[in-house]
């Protein structure tokens, strides 16, 4: 699961960009192509309209759910070391650019840090959603007024261009477990993406959840209040807004499992019954069996090892990895190679 609305995206469930505009006829489309398929497939890219969002602030806050509360923790830890990581020498400024900023909870200790560190920085969070972005600008000017503030709507692969215009070193942030819900060969693409804009003395900062007892991943994903039962289900809840589809939604359940060989954690909207759901804005109807799922995300967990391998190949070198004491969460700071 995203860990914000960027989120936000991903993009596993289909090959659709993780920058992709989720609008109407984007998700038209996306809609056509992915119910198409067999097996059938929606992306989480679009879990988060306005009741998505609000369905995954209630996520976050839930016991189950650690992977917001042990990347705060550690950022918390290890504010001082990550600011100092992030920061140029002599004074040279710091453009911070966050990929899906969402409501900035975590990147509010960085920000903290960074100002009492009296550092020469911007920064410029980037969120597809206009409201997320109005919103973070608001508590930022309350909590931290002597923050300099750009924000950007825009999707992934128009705001990183924008970094080559800024000067001194730029870092850019990709917080949260969201690296985990592109599919392997999605994933290295996207992280070639975000290094190529990159000058050997930029940084990249970007959370990993990490491999931990199955038990513990599984039920952060299927939570005993049924909260995330809700956000899986508000797919189609937003369908039938959006394009008028007639989905049946209690006829439909949340199910996800966890893999531990291949460390995927797997979400899916299973049909309880044989039937059929037309959706009005594109003049078509899908049939359903009894039981048949829609694959709906991945949320990849990851070792040390492989978040290293994974580095190399997108030419990369991993500087620092900064855990929680328990290792279930890692924010690892990277720097572009071979430039």
């Amino acid at each position: 699961m995203p860990s914000s609305p960027a989120i936000s995206p991903t993009f596993a469930a289909l090959p659709t960009s993780p920058a992709t505009t989720p609008d109407t006829q984007a998700l038209q489309e996306h809609v056509r192509s992915g119910l198409t398929r067999t097996p059938k497939t929606l992306s989480s890219m679009y879990f988060y309209d306005e009741v998505g969002s609000r369905l995954f602030q209630q996520i976050m806050q839930l016991p189950e759910y650690y992977p917001t509360r042990t990347e705060f923790g550690l950022m918390t830890e290890h504010r001082h070391a990550i600011a100092a990581a992030l920061m140029p020498a002599n004074g040279v400024p710091l453009h911070l650019l966050e990929l899906g900023a969402g409501d900035g909870l975590k990147t509010k200790i960085l920000l903290r840090e960074l100002l009492s560190q009296q550092a020469n920085f911007t920064y410029a969070p980037v969120d597809i959603s206009p409201s997320a972005l109005d919103e973070l600008r608001q508590s930022l000017e309350q909590e931290l007024p002597e923050l300099r503030v750009q924000p950007l709507t825009a999707e992934y692969t128009a705001a990183l261009p924008t970094l080559r215009e800024q000067p001194g070193r730029k870092a850019v942030l990709f917080l949260g477990s969201n690296i985990g819900n592109f599919l392997p060969a999605d994933r290295l693409q996207f992280l070639r993406q975000l290094a190529q804009p990159l000058a050997p003395d930029d940084r990249l900062f970007v959370g990993f959840d990490l491999r931990k007892d199955p038990r513990v991943i599984q039920a952060a994903y299927d939570d005993a209040q049924g909260v995330t039962a809700a956000f899986n289900l508000n797919l189609l809840h937003r369908l039938n807004r959006e394009l008028g589809a007639d989905f049946q939604v209690d006829q439909w359940q949340h199910f996800a499992q966890y893999n531990p060989l291949d460390g995927a954690m797997r979400s899916f909207l299973v049909s309880r019954r044989a039937q059929q759901v037309h959706v009005a804005a594109l003049g078509q109807s899908f049939a359903f069996e009894a039981w048949e799922a829609i694959h709906t995300e991945n949320s990849y967990k990851f070792t040390l090892p492989q978040i290293e391998a994974l580095a190399a190949e997108a030419g990369l070198q991993v500087l620092e990895v900064f855990t929680d004491e328990q290792a279930w969460f890692a924010d690892v700071l990277l720097a572009p190679v071979g430039k």
